[in-house]
């Protein structure tokens, strides 16, 4: 397992990522700690100097796990439900531009480890978009079958263009206060299997913070996940850095190296009390149960 930070490459209102306009510099923070990688949240990828994430991202020697996308929801309101066709179809065009940022990026960048409960075969050695709030909510103005339909619609579409330049999506399961769509690893795992044959690159991003509100044993819960399991947020249970609350990172860890999981742990965090100390804080009690 591999160990890396959640840091926003543009402006946002989520407080749980933490972004800094010196991006040169929390990467060379990040590469001097130890950490392995970056997973970039990103509101709007044609925005980016590709050339000079790169650059960077070379220079300090790390690689890039995953890309957020839901910073489109939270500072656009773009969703997979929205009642207005032409939002959704916005969602959709949106995710699609950072399934195309993922491929530009993993063709540069070290390789990244998988799970090894997946088969290592071109359909799962790929990089990760992730699908979080962007995939939407209930509306009053709609059913929720309406809206339901709606998403896993737009799941099949953007699985599609995964597929085709050979990016990963991983659903993340979000707690009740956030949305009131795919709170846990089971919702998750019915709708990977309603997308289908389309579903061969979907698998579940957990989240240590949403499954301490949601889940009923966060242990039993990776275990649920089994080969769908793509990626890990790390967050103790007040979001802030693993450490500063109740949360057992020690057993979490102990169960993903039973389930011979292989892939990335990434800390997204409240960056408190700063950035810095965020992320030193999360290489303290992470990186050791990790091991080399």
């Amino acid at each position: 397992m591999k160990l890396s930070f959640v840091i926003s490459t543009q402006p946002t209102r989520f407080q749980a990522i933490a972004f800094d306009p010196n991006f040169e510099g929390n990467a060379a923070h990040l590469a001097n700690l130890g950490y392995d990688g970056i997973e970039l949240g990103v509101r709007e990828p044609d925005k980016l100097d590709v050339a000079d994430l790169k650059r960077t991202l070379a220079k300090y020697r790390l690689a890039v796990p995953a890309l957020g996308t839901g910073q489109a929801f939270v500072e656009e309101q773009l969703s997979f439900t929205d009642p207005d066709a032409a939002v959704r179809e916005r969602a959709i065009a949106r995710v699609k531009t950072h399934v195309a940022l993922a491929s530009v990026i993993a063709r540069s960048s070290p390789s990244t480890p998988l799970p090894s409960t997946i088969a290592q075969d071109s359909a799962h050695d790929a990089p990760l978009v992730i699908i979080g709030l962007i995939r939407g909510k209930t509306w009053a103005q709609i059913t929720r079958d309406q809206a339901h339909a709606w998403m896993v619609d737009a799941l099949r579409d953007v699985a599609r263009a995964a597929r085709a330049q050979n990016v990963r999506l991983a659903i993340e399961p979000i707690n009740r206060y956030e949305t009131d769509w795919v709170n846990d690893v089971a919702g998750a795992l019915t709708l990977i299997d309603e997308i289908g044959a389309d579903a061969e690159r979907v698998g579940i991003l957990f989240d240590t913070f949403h499954a301490n509100i949601e889940e009923p044993r966060i242990e039993d819960s990776l275990r649920a996940c089994g080969a769908r399991l793509f990626h890990v947020h790390v967050a103790d249970s007040n979001r802030w850095y693993p450490g500063a609350g109740h949360t057992n990172f020690a057993s979490i860890v102990a169960t993903l190296r039973e389930m011979e999981y292989a892939g990335w742990v990434s800390a997204e965090i409240l960056p408190k009390p700063d950035v810095k100390r965020a992320a030193e804080e999360t290489y303290k009690t992470i990186k050791p149960l990790l091991g080399k």
